[in-house]
């Protein structure tokens, strides 16, 4: 078999795991698709071995030793990340990124009512302007 077709395999899924890590939302298919990267890299790692390893004459099968190794890794990284998105998702009640995101830059959802015109003063005043306005207030 000739190197091309399991390095083209593995452009495509490694194309289509970072599609899915720049294009979704949810964490759990974005760890889907770093582990659709990470076994393309798998499958790069292992068809260059096969295909070096007919050149020499030792045949150390590093590239399967490192793939093995990869395994290991892209194991524990699942768990541990696994555990991490279920306890936000318990603690947030979401798992898309975007409002993670935003809860975590400390942006607050601002109130679509209008009710109170104060409030959306101070979020956007400095803090000089906040304490001139307490000051005034007081």
């Amino acid at each position: 078999m000739h190197l091309a077709y399991p390095a083209v395999l593995s452009a495509l899924l490694f194309c289509t795991g970072l599609y899915g890590v720049l294009a979704r939302r949810n964490a759990i298919l974005v760890l889907m698709s770093v582990e659709l990267m990470l076994n393309a890299v798998n499958l790069n790692l292992v068809a260059f071995d096969i295909w070096l390893s007919r050149a020499a004459e030792e045949t150390l099968h590093s590239g399967q030793a490192l793939t093995l190794f990869t395994i290991a890794i892209a194991a524990a990284e699942i768990g541990i990340g696994l555990a991490i998105v279920l306890a936000v998702h318990r603690n947030r009640g979401t798992a898309d990124i975007d409002k993670l995101r935003d809860t975590a830059e400390g942006h607050e959802s601002h109130p679509t009512d209008g009710s109170d015109g104060s409030d959306s003063d101070a979020r956007t005043a400095g803090p000089a302007d906040r304490a001139g306005k307490a000051e005034a207030t007081a």
